[in-house]
């Protein structure tokens, strides 16, 4: 019997505690199995909670919610949500009665003798501090349910920031991109009439400043924002919330009322006088109306605690969608930036091309205009005599200079011509590209 692991689950849906014996290595599906029977909550709506507001894990055995401390196991309880419910309709009745409480609250002035007396107010005492347990534990699933929603907010509150942050890294490449491609246009426009033109590079660099306008939309998560503010500051309200603090005040002092109540008539001597309950029936009266009404107070508490869980938990897709739509336009953005620079350095090939090849020509014409005219001259003998009329016939040495440069010419001619296709050719693939 030492050995035996039980777990107590309490049903915030209907305020009752259930039992469960835990088999050796048993799973925690085992276990939700096992409550949707006992509940009629179906496995995929149970929310499992410990009293430190985390979720059970389901890759976890179920003897996760048997923890080892000072209290002893026997003392820790597991709180059971349906998530299909926002609102819960509480209060709830209040336990019952047994029969010899039921006959003295039904007759208050009945006279009993002491020794019946004192184990009717003796059960009347356990009562008593029974509403109070009751809410008690109650009011612990309340608290399980706001430090679970503190932990859905603070998750909530990471991917916000790094939305934040990523719509902001976003508009700012935007900006520059916007920048950079409007100052390149200009540049490009005013090169056209001398320089190199592409019209299907152009059409592709306007498209991409229309794309870009339309990445703008990615970062616009003003709307999220809003809506997550305002449900931040819902839930420290909440927090504030007088509700959110223990209210069984009034409950304890009647406990204490009843206990004390219980001992003066402990100390009565057992003889054969009667008395009635009119005193401790006042108490459990009014220790009900009290459970009533804090009762009351939680669970509209709690509805309010599930219902901010809830519209987190709504959120959170949308978030990470937007966060998705941030992550692709930034990395749109990216790529359009690196393929018009790799176009602009392929421009500059081009027109370095086509400047060498300027500067080839110019060289071979000046090599050309700067060949001695001498050599087809006739050569002039001293004085004022006239040239023999044979002079002007070349020499064998000067035929072959004469053969040299017309080489040369032809391979300048024939290189040339090399660079100019060349440069077609490059410029045929980039408007193609």
């Amino acid at each position: 019997v030492l050995f035996l692991q039980i777990v107590h689950i309490l049903n915030m849906t209907s305020a009752k505690i259930v039992s469960f014996l835990l088999h050796p290595e048993e799973s925690l599906h085992s276990l939700q199995n096992r409550i949707e029977f006992e509940t009629g909550i179906s496995t995929g709506n149970q929310e499992l909670l410990l009293e430190t507001g985390i979720c059970l894990d389901p890759r976890k055995p179920a003897s996760q919610c048997v923890i080892d401390g000072v209290r002893g196991w026997d003392s820790y309880m597991v709180y059971l949500f349906d998530k299909s419910k926002t609102v819960y309709d509480g209060p709830f009745a209040s336990r019952s009665l047994s029969d010899c409480v039921n006959y003295i609250v039904q007759d208050s002035k009945i006279q009993l003798p002491i020794p019946q007396l004192r184990k009717v107010w003796a059960e009347a005492v356990h009562y008593v501090i029974g509403l109070k347990e009751d809410y008690s534990r109650l009011f612990q699933g309340q608290r399980a349910a706001m430090l679970s929603l503190l932990r859905y907010n603070a998750n909530l509150i990471k991917m916000k920031n790094n939305m934040v942050s990523a719509s902001q890294q976003l508009k700012a490449k935007l900006e520059f991109f916007h920048q950079s491609i409007r100052l390149d246009l200009e540049r490009y426009s005013d090169q056209m009439a001398y320089g190199i033109s592409s019209e299907k590079m152009l059409k592709a660099w306007k498209e991409m400043e229309e794309k870009a306008s339309q990445c703008a939309q990615a970062e616009d998560i003003g709307y999220l924002d809003e809506q997550i503010m305002a449900l931040h500051t819902e839930i420290v309200e909440l927090q504030k919330s007088p509700y959110a603090r223990r209210q069984g005040e009034v409950m304890e002092s009647l406990e204490q009322r009843a206990i004390d109540l219980y001992k003066q008539l402990k100390t009565r001597p057992p003889d054969h006088a009667y008395s009635d309950s009119t005193d401790m029936v006042k108490i459990i009266v009014q220790t009900v109306q009290s459970q009533d009404r804090v009762l009351k107070e939680l669970f509209g508490h709690l509805s309010k605690l599930l219902g901010c869980k809830q519209k987190i938990i709504d959120l959170l897709p949308e978030i990470e969608v937007a966060l998705n739509n941030i992550k692709e336009a930034d990395s749109s953005v990216m790529q359009m930036q690196g393929k018009r620079q790799r176009e602009i350095w392929h421009l500059l090939k081009i027109a370095c091309t086509q400047s060498s090849s300027r500067s080839l020509v110019s060289s071979s014409l000046e090599g050309t205009a700067s060949t001695p005219a001498a050599t087809w001259l006739p050569q002039s003998s001293s004085g004022n005599s006239a040239p023999h009329p044979l002079s002007s016939l070349a020499a064998p040495e000067d035929g072959e200079n004469f053969a040299d440069v017309i080489r040369e010419n032809v391979n300048y001619l024939e290189l040339f011509s090399s660079i100019l296709q060349e440069v077609r050719q490059e410029q045929n693939s980039m408007m193609v590209s």
